[in-house]
């Protein structure tokens, strides 16, 4: 059995409870090095295999799991936060299907939760924004042109956008002239969860500017939104004058 596995959004203790115990019970591991928290290889028992994805590329990643599986091996591939989001986890499955390799899926904490956790930030704010776009820039994957970052800019939602740090003055300019103001807030979050996170509160037009100043050219989330702000509605569910399924509204 493969099991691909969501590593969780850095600190080490932010894995979910079976995540750990799949990663007890592995034979063999094949993790993201270049992204994954190296402690949590400590999981892992005396006497497992232990591959760095990093300097591999598809065909030996799936080599590693075709010996495992015929020498009738467990398996963990451990991606990143939580693998559904920029892991490369389909081109993977795919090939085990055609190979009639059986796998499962234990998500993760993605990052852009461990960002929110880390700005002490809620995403979906009341009369602010209802709406997350999880996004990127271009880069060497492409980004279909429908989704451009000026047309996402549009709806004035929260943003949330991975793998952009090394093209911020690029990144503000279209987030402006998709529609965000220069002023409106954003934040860049360094390593979320980790020991050494930084998290730097500016606005859309200073965000190359604040990632120079701080040093940070990559692993890092920007977040874009009027969710940084402090104007914002009280929510429907906890108002007492309004009624749920499980609540009376007390009288106005």
């Amino acid at each position: 059995m493969i099991n691909f596995v969501g590593a969780g959004c850095g600190a080490a203790d932010l894995i979910t409870v079976r995540g750990k115990r799949l990663l007890e019970e592995a034979d063999v591991i094949i993790y993201a090095g270049s992204l994954v928290n190296p402690e949590l290889l400590d999981y892992a028992h005396e006497g497992c295999e232990i591959h760095n994805s990093a300097f591999m590329n598809l065909d030996e990643v799936i080599d590693v799991m075709k010996k495992a599986e015929a020498d009738c091996r467990n398996t963990v591939r451990l991606h990143t936060g939580d693998p559904s989001v920029y892991g490369a986890i389909r081109e993977q499955m795919d090939r085990l299907t055609e190979l009639e390799i059986p796998f499962d899926i234990c998500p993760g904490v993605s990052s852009f939760c461990g960002a929110a956790a880390s700005l002490k930030a809620e995403y979906t704010l009341p009369d602010v924004s209802q709406t997350v776009i999880i996004t990127r820039m271009a880069g060497r994957t492409p980004v279909p042109e429908s989704e451009s970052i000026e047309s996402l800019a549009a709806h004035n939602a929260t943003m949330v956008i991975f793998l952009s740090t090394g093209m911020l003055e690029e990144l503000s300019q279209r987030l402006i002239k998709g529609g965000y103001s220069p002023e409106t807030p954003a934040a860049i979050v360094y390593k979320a969860t980790w020991d050494d996170e930084k998290v730097i509160r500016c606005c859309v037009s200073e965000l190359a500017r604040k990632a120079e100043e701080n040093g940070i050219k990559k692993t890092a989330l920007i977040t874009v939104g009027g969710f940084l702000g402090d104007d914002y509605s009280l929510s429907k569910l906890y108002d007492k004058h309004f009624s749920t399924e499980f609540r009376k509204a007390e009288d106005q």
